[in-house]
């Protein structure tokens, strides 16, 4: 009996292995005919992808051989612009122009940025040379112009320019932060020094602090944040300004509506300066005590013995409050004056690269790294001793909105007590000068 049972189990499990190896055959079949019809529809894509690739390079190349060549570049077909007319055509003034840089510094910037734009061309597609994807990215920070406008100049995809301003911006700040935008030397100190005081008659100072607003479209969420005191929408940046007009330290990406003290507070440059960072390691000597450098800043910023501002003008019109005196009023107006090193330096940045003077369409997440590529853009060029035309600076003024003012942020919770000390230095040196 327990051999019938189990010849009866086998009689019953044969046919059952018989049909699940059947089955497992057929899957196998029907997966190694949809692979096989998976290639063949791939194949079939890429020929016809290289095929009109190749009749759209011969209609392209039957174009330029019947296109009749004219002077004016502004006519010329966007298939062959850049190759034709930019890199031959092109004079001194035109490359100033349209990338706000001389041709050599273009050049520099090309050979700069080489190890992070450069691509491999494809069996389907030519990569764009690093020249051109530079080149495109430039025409939209210096005008601001739409991706289509560029898109039809250059005669690539709109994607593709988006691609290149967003690879060029990072490219920049990932590899030329470290020449352009960096604390500086002990001689870039006294540099500095020396500049504040014989341009603009104010000693013992190595840089001023200031704020830029960049206007950008309403964000997804939180976009009352950004509505700054001028009543639109603004991503703000602080910077410290040199002497020669440069940017030393950058601190971007705010929404507009913050508090300037909480920005300081919260960059590299208040711990760098608040640890001497920013003077030698032994202290210069100023009104016979040693002192180390210091910052001058707008009246939103707390008074520290590195970082100096104005006496408030509101003192003398309060109540309890006594006027400000001859020395006070003499002291402001030469801090004011001062102060238009990064006023200038600001409004050279924003007339150059006008990404920063019109508003910025690009994501939020771009913003940011595209202003601190025009800092460096505009530190490479002023210290290429690239020329810089009035006419930029013209437009700019007569087309932005101004830039919010801070002055109503009064300050004066976080002053540090022996700051005063400091100031009042400052006082009697300009007294005495004027005695």
């Amino acid at each position: 009996m327990e051999e019938e049972g189990q010849l009866r189990s086998l009689m019953f499990l044969i046919p059952y292995l018989l049909l699940k190896r059947r089955r497992d055959i057929n899957n196998l079949n029907i997966q190694r005919r949809n692979e096989i019809q998976r290639r063949i529809r791939h194949r079939q894509y890429f020929f016809q992808r290289q095929r009109r690739m190749m009749m759209m390079m011969l209609a392209g190349g039957i174009r330029s051989n019947v296109h009749i060549r004219t002077r004016p570049w502004t006519t010329t077909a966007s298939t062959d612009w850049w190759e034709r007319t930019v890199m031959t055509e092109f004079e001194p003034s035109d490359w100033l122009d349209k990338f706000r840089m001389s041709r050599q510094t273009f050049f520099y910037l090309c050979e700069k940025l080489k190890p992070r734009l450069a691509r491999q061309d494809t069996s389907f597609r030519l990569a764009l040379p690093v020249e051109k994807r530079v080149a495109v990215a430039l025409w939209r920070l210096a005008s601001n112009v739409e991706y289509r406008t560029i898109s039809t100049l250059f005669g690539v995809g709109k994607s593709t320019v988006c691609r290149c301003v967003r690879d060029m911006c990072h490219a920049i700040v990932a590899l030329l932060s470290s020449l352009y935008l960096r604390p500086p030397c002990e001689q870039e100190l006294e540099d500095s020094a020396e500049l504040f005081l014989s341009n603009w008659g104010f000693p013992h100072c190595v840089a001023a602090v200031s704020t830029l607003h960049t206007a950008i479209i309403t964000p997804s969420n939180n976009a009352s944040d950004y509505a700054n005191p001028a009543g639109w929408l603004s991503v703000m940046s602080q910077v410290a300004v040199n002497g020669r007009g440069q940017f030393w330290d950058v601190c971007a990406s705010f929404p507009g509506g913050t508090d300037p003290t909480d920005i300081l507070q919260n960059s590299s440059l208040w711990a760098t300066a608040a640890e001497g960072g920013l003077s030698p390691a032994t202290p210069p000597i100023f009104m016979g005590k040693p002192l180390r450098y210091v910052l001058l800043g707008e009246p939103c910023y707390p008074l520290q013995n590195w970082l100096i501002k104005a006496y408030p003008e509101e003192r003398g019109r309060r109540a309890n409050q006594t006027a400000l005196t001859q020395q006070q009023r003499l002291f402001n107006r030469q801090l004011t004056t001062a102060m238009r090193v990064p006023e200038e330096a600001l409004l050279r940045l924003r007339a150059r690269w006008q990404c920063l003077s019109k508003r910025n369409d690009c994501g939020l997440d771009v913003v940011p790294t595209m202003i601190l590529a025009c800092c460096i853009l505009h530190n490479m060029c002023e210290s290429h001793g690239d020329p810089f035309k009035a006419e930029w600076q013209e437009e700019v003024v007569s087309a932005e909105s101004p830039q919010p003012s801070h002055k109503h942020l009064l300050s004066t919770s976080m002053d540090d007590g022996p700051a005063e000390e400091v100031r009042q230095l400052f006082c009697d040196y300009f007294e005495q000068l004027n005695t």
